[in-house]
């Protein structure tokens, strides 16, 4: 569950970033793989690029090798997790031992984005210029499609947050 967990924080990260999806393979079983559907999630921009089989291959490997450098940080960090959660509130170094996994968490989150730039940025090399600039153009419109949800989601939040106001003012 952590391993998926992880790949899926990565893989959120690389969206946020406004990066292309990853296009890991599905494994075997529901929950296998980078996400809960086979791998697909966020690929519908990679699916809109009409990239070619040596480029889709491309994408793959760079993923691929990406996640392979980085898996041992991601293991050390599950690790260190671990332990935290057997600890007990009581134990003496409990404080030290949370004071260290959220060091260790920051850095990761770090690691993180450093790691997804980087992998967005070989992605992108592959791409020709016409697909650079349909990316461009299709993240455009899915950061005007989310900042349009917001700001519904804002203004609904703001009516009902609003206090109630009396019609007639009240007599003295």
């Amino acid at each position: 569950m952590r391993k998926n967990l992880i790949a899926g924080l990565a893989l959120c990260s690389a969206l946020a970033l406004g990066s292309v999806p990853a296009m890991a393979a599905p494994q075997a079983g529901p929950h296998a793989g980078w996400s809960h559907h086979g791998g697909k999630h966020g690929m519908k921009m990679l699916d809109q690029l009409n990239l070619t089989a040596e480029q889709k291959a491309s994408v793959k490997e760079i993923m691929k090798s990406h996640f392979e450098q980085n898996k041992g940080q991601w293991q050390q960090l599950r690790q260190q997790r671990q332990a935290f959660e057997a600890m007990k509130p009581t134990d003496s170094d409990y404080q030290s031992a949370a004071a260290s996994l959220a060091d260790a968490e920051g850095k990761a989150a770090i690691a993180r984005v450093q790691q997804m730039a980087s992998v967005r940025a070989d992605i992108y090399k592959v791409l020709t210029p016409e697909q650079q600039t349909k990316l461009e153009s299709l993240k455009a419109e899915r950061m005007a499609k989310h900042e349009a949800k917001r700001k519904k989601w804002r203004d609904s939040h703001m009516q009902r947050q609003a206090p109630a106001t009396d019609a007639a003012p009240k007599a003295q």
